[in-house]
């Protein structure tokens, strides 16, 4: 099931959010403080486009410097691609096929506003941790 669910995602929304993503890490590539940042966005550009079976998990101790950055990215591409989350979402929300994708783009939203303080990683729903965002 979460092959065929990653199948649809890919071509539904996955591939345009990916793309979203990798634009935006090229974007904050650009400045030399924001390199990390693009590079979170590079990550995450490569989760959007098999999500089904990952799990983000959330990094609450990762530090000021984190939080400032965070800004940054949430001012110059965060709310962007937040926002093409919730759209497509609806879109999805649509049809009766399109209900798990789009709570699944929902759920990318909240990842999507703080892109430093994410990590994912291929593992099983029982051994996520709290704070995470399993598909």
């Amino acid at each position: 099931m979460r092959t065929i669910l990653n199948l649809v995602w890919l071509v539904l929304s996955g591939f345009w959010l990916a793309l979203a993503y990798a634009f935006a890490g090229v974007i904050m590539c650009v400045l030399i403080i924001t390199i990390p940042f693009g590079i979170a966005s590079f990550r995450l550009a490569a989760y959007v486009l098999w999500p089904f079976g990952r799990t983000v998990i959330r990094r609450p101790h990762a530090g000021g410097a984190s939080m400032v950055g965070n800004v940054l990215w949430f001012l110059l591409a965060g709310v962007w691609i937040a926002i093409a989350h919730v759209f497509l979402g609806l879109l999805l929300c649509l049809t009766i096929v399109g209900i798990p994708l789009g709570l699944g783009n929902f759920k990318l939203a909240a990842v999507a506003i703080a892109a430093s303080r994410q990590r994912d990683r291929l593992h099983k729903r029982s051994r996520a941790t709290l704070g995470a965002i399993s598909f």
